[in-house]
């Protein structure tokens, strides 16, 4: 017994000396926010102050300096994201998750970002004061993968840590434009929908801007008048295996001094991007005796995208306009090395790719080129052999000097150095928006627009072989959409469609009104704004537009065909007042309801495939309140019932009843039960969440959350047959900047500040965003030393 005894306390023993070990281990792969640290290059000591939410606010004597420091702690929180991030435009996601990821890998390889990059590096000048704060960047990042801990993940994949060049830089802002284009999902699609149904089905679809919605009003100082099918499910599939976030939307506003309690601009941006874990932001707070911001920095990527310092603030939302063309190529039926154009036959160019495979073989794989950019034939198997189609996009077009417009961005002082930093966005579209403390107000429409071809439509696949559907030419920044200072005292961006200043409509795919109408109800209702209310004002949920399609559909409803319980629930929608709380019920059936329409509605002509990827546009949520007020038309009726016309009261009716029923066997017959926290929520998912082991580790969340699609506090959701809603998308950060106590501007992140697992950062924030609550962005100093967690000094 005694012998057993033993044998057991030695297992024991050893065990303990495994658990012991293994948590020195993880211990020692922390982040580490405090000491002193050698950072080779440092002219002078730079001082790091840790914040209570892990937040960094740098001070150095010089910007070389605090770069390099702001690289260093970035890394440590971040070489994951940054990581994947720089792998996307080079195709070499599968060599770390094997070969699920290699349409995706070919797909961003075809489209050329590497290759853009490439030649951009061998045209820089290295002594611009862009490249060497790049450089000092990186320096840092790299010093953190020579001498820091290895992070998690790159055990669990087996890859090794490489140095960060600036082409990572440059394809990470290549990504960045991409994932903010729609026309991918658009183009292709609409085009296959003409061919398969014919114009008169398409007439009923809100394809075209809609001079009855809200439009931005431009303001310069004086006032103005106001085949494809298969391309677009081969690359919604290679973005929805992407393991990193995709930009979606955003609101902004900017309020001027005459419509604010304090006398002073406040400022509000709140850009909506793909959830993820880690979140796409990572803050930083930098001093030096010549700069200050505190900005907000994608991974990888030296100066911030959205910053504000005691001089002025910036943000950005996406401008949404049309910068992918696609084009019906024609191949020399004598010869398939060739393609025609209005000058005659040319030589496709054929591209050589190769991808490294985790656990397998190296994958090589040819694509061909045009003078229009890649064909997508053959990049993805279900489109082998059809019409070869082109892809041009602007990004990969013209000389990039992005990373040089944030470079000026960040360091300009006053509205007109800001403003001349703007024209060097080509792409991605952004609406950059600004406030200052010396009472400006202003928003730039940014990238480089072109007229097309009188009555010709961007949004259906063009013929590229005759030379008469290109761009005619391209327009000169002081045509872009813009105001400046406008006499309503207010500038803001919600994605919708921008007014003309240039005698044409910008073509894009832009948002519907539901977000504009609100903001601009909200803010030209007051002219006493402060912190607290505009607080307020990014957190709404009221969603007025969907009430309005309720009003419209609520006198279809034939009430003799309704039990009492369903007459008190009608009665209760007709009296909704738009909001999405949690305890609403009336928010599930419209949800509900609206799914079951479309379905009912659309299924038939364009089948279970063509639906979903519609479902996936900005033209579906434009169509939602058009398709509503549509009295009478051919989608209407269901062709698979030859012997009956359905009516749109008749789908309406046959909506609801699906919806009853499928509550009913979800929740039971209670109504009261129905409510919107049981449908509504949001996790944050990391790329290892979706073993179900690790998920728990990984990933945060779920939550259940306020708010839904197309509200200010926009919690975003695809929809799908299920009922329940899974928040993809909203809110990145919330951030407001108040000039008149500017050192107490407030903002607020999805998860934390690292991405790292182990770290306390990793999603102390979380429960708080979904509260709806605040921190504050701290810029005062010594509030900074007296309140710091933790210092680092770099030495």
């Amino acid at each position: 017994m005694k012998k057993y005894k033993k044998i057991l306390l030695v297992i024991a023993g050893l065990l303990l000396f495994v658990i012991i070990g293994i948590a020195i281990f993880l211990n020692s792969l922390k982040p580490d926010y405090g000491g002193e640290k050698s950072l080779p290059g440092l002219s002078n000591e730079v001082t790091t102050y840790f914040d209570a939410y892990g937040i960094p606010h740098i001070y150095a004597e010089n910007e070389a300096d605090a770069l390099k420091a702001l690289g260093y702690v970035h890394a440590q929180d971040r070489l994951w994201q940054m990581e994947l991030l720089r792998r996307v435009a080079k195709g070499r996601l599968s060599e770390v998750f094997g070969a699920d990821m290699l349409k995706t890998d070919k797909f961003f390889l075809s489209l050329g970002i590497d290759d853009h990059t490439k030649e951009t590096i061998s045209n820089l000048d290295e002594q611009s004061e862009t490249i060497k704060m790049s450089q000092a960047y990186l320096d840092g990042i790299n010093e953190f993968i020579k001498e820091g801990p290895t992070p998690v993940e790159f055990y669990l994949t087996g890859i090794d840590k490489e140095p960060f060049t600036i082409e990572d830089v440059y394809n990470a802002v290549g990504y960045m434009a991409f994932s903010f284009a729609m026309a991918h999902k658009t183009d292709p699609l609409l085009t296959s929908m003409r061919n398969k149904l014919g114009e008169e089905y398409l007439n009923d679809l809100a394809i075209s801007s809609d001079t009855s919605t809200v439009w931005i009003k431009n303001y310069k100082g004086i006032e103005t008048d106001t085949l494809g099918t298969n391309i677009t499910a081969s690359v919604t599939a290679a973005l929805d295996k992407l393991p990193i976030p995709q930009f979606e939307g955003s609101n902004s506003w900017v309020v001027a001094p005459k419509k604010t309690k304090n006398g002073k601009v406040i400022f509000a941006n709140d850009p909506h991007i793909g959830f993820a874990q880690p979140s796409v932001w990572y803050e930083a707070h930098v001093s030096t005796p010549t700069y200050e911001k505190y900005g907000y920095h994608l991974a990888g990527v030296p100066f911030p995208l959205l910053g504000h310092n005691r001089k002025l603030a910036y943000g950005l939302t996406m401008f949404e306009n049309d910068d992918i063309d696609f084009y019906y190529e024609e191949t020399n039926p004598s010869d398939s090395t060739k393609y025609k154009t209005a000058e005659g036959w040319k030589d496709y160019e054929f591209v050589n790719k190769t991808i490294k495979v985790k656990d397998g073989e190296d994958v090589s794989f040819t694509y061909k080129k045009t003078h229009h950019g890649p064909v997508l034939n053959n990049i993805a198997d279900q489109i082998s052999g059809e019409r070869p189609i082109a892809m041009s996009w602007m990004y990969t077009k013209p000389k990039n000097r992005v990373v040089h417009a944030l470079y000026h961005m960040s360091h300009a002082t006053n509205m007109e150095e800001f403003k001349t930093a703007l024209p060097d966005i080509h792409a991605p579209g952004l609406n950059v928006m600004y406030g200052d403390a010396e009472g400006n107000v202003a928003w730039w429409a940014t990238a480089k627009l072109y007229e097309m071809p009188d009555s010709l439509s961007t949004k259906f696949v063009l013929d590229g072989t005759t030379g008469k559907e290109e761009p005619l030419r391209y327009l000169d920044f002081s045509e872009n959409p813009m105001a400046e200072n406008p006499p309503w005292n207010y500038v803001y961006s919600a994605n919708n469609q921008p007014d003309s200043i240039a005698g044409m409509l910008y073509p894009g795919y832009y948002l519907p009104e539901n977000r504009a109408k609100r903001i601009v109800q909200l803010l030209d209702a007051k002219d006493d704004w402060d912190k607290e209310s505009i607080s307020e004002m990014i957190l709404d949920v009221t969603a007025p537009v969907n009430t309005e399609v309720v009003t419209e559909l609520i006198k279809l409803f034939d009430v003799t065909h309704l039990n009492s319980k369903q007459l008190v629930l009608l009665d209760s929608l007709k009296n909704w007042n738009g909001k999405y709380t949690l305890n609403s019920t009336s928010p599930v059936i419209y949800h509900r309801t609206l799914y079951n329409m479309v379905k009912n509605t659309m299924e038939d002509e364009l089948g279970p495939e063509m639906l979903k990827q519609f479902l996936s546009t900005h033209l579906f949520k434009r169509q939602i309140a058009w398709g509503a007020r549509m009295e009478s038309g051919k989608w209407w009726d269901n062709i698979n019932t030859p012997d009956v016309v359905e009516t749109r009261q008749d789908i309406v009716m046959m909506s609801f009843a699906q919806t009853w029923e499928s509550l009913v066997n979800d929740f039971g017959e209670d109504t009261s039960q129905w409510t919107w926290d049981k449908v509504h929520t949001i996790e944050h998912q990391h790329p290892f969440g979706q073993v179900a082991s690790l998920r728990e580790y990984f990933n945060v969340g779920p939550f259940p959350i306020e708010g839904t699609r197309e509200v200010i506090n926009n919690l975003s959701f695809p929809y799908d047959t299920t009922g329940f809603y899974k928040v993809s998308s909203g809110p990145s950060t919330r951030r407001i900047i108040d000039f008149s106590d500017v050192e107490n501007s407030i903002s607020i992140l999805p998860t934390g500040q690292s991405g790292n697992p182990l770290s306390k950062h990793y999603q102390d924030q979380a429960q708080m965003y979904v509260n709806g609550e605040f921190r504050k962005m701290m810029m005062n100093k010594q509030e900074i030393e007296e309140t710091a967690e933790s210092i680092l000094i770099f030495r």
